[in-house]
Formats: structure tokens, sequence, C-alpha cells
């Protein structure tokens, strides 16, 4: 079974961002940066328990993290009644957890985070 995947409006930004920074290195390295982003949510998407516990986030939400293959990224996402979130399509070595304060904007998360955010 698949899960449905969405993300955030600031993980949309950051893998533009980052396809853009790498197109613009070297012609075709921003496609392949979304492409191997793309087989990390497929990979959420059907086996949404292999990525790695992000430890000190905190256990409700559980928030895990799917490393992009080839790049210095990774895709932190929660999973949730049925469906997965990618909240942050994050640098491994920039910025640690800057992306804690979305979770309470994904979906009826507010209501499942029950204030802990």
């Amino acid at each position: 079974m698949r899960l449905p995947v969405d993300l955030t409006g600031g993980a949309s930004d950051e893998l533009r961002d980052a396809s853009r920074w790498y197109e613009e290195r070297r012609a075709g390295l921003g496609l392949a940066f979304v492409a191997a982003v793309d087989r990390a949510i497929d990979q959420v998407a059907r086996w949404p328990r292999t990525g790695a516990p992000i430890e000190g986030v905190g256990p409700d939400p559980e928030v895990r993290r799917m490393r992009i293959e080839r790049f210095p990224y990774y895709a932190a996402y929660v999973v949730h009644e049925g469906r997965a979130t990618i909240v942050a399509v994050a640098h491994e070595r920039r910025r640690p957890r800057y992306w804690v304060d979305r979770l309470p904007l994904i979906g009826n998360v507010g209501r499942w985070l029950g204030g802990l955010w």
C-alpha cells in the first residue's frame, strides 16, 4: 500500500531553491537533485517506517528522515492518519531542526499535537 505524500510550502520552496542552486552550478544537476528527492519521497510512500527517527524532536509526532542519495540533504517527514507529510527538504549540515516550527501547520496536526508545539 502506498501512502499519499504531501509537501509543506516550506519543503516545496526548499526543493525549488536547492534544485536551482545545483542547476546554476552544472546543467542537469538540478534535475538530478529533483529526481533523487522524488525517489526518496517514493520510498517514504512505499515504506514510511524505513526513515530513521529524528531524536530530540519529540515522540509525538514521530518525525523521521529519509536521506537524499548523492546529495547532502534529507527529507524530514511525519506520518499521520494514512498520509505522509514532508516537512522539510533540509541540508544535513546547515541550521539543524529549523523546520520544527512547521509541524503544527500540517493538516490537522494542531489538534494531533495536543499543544506540544
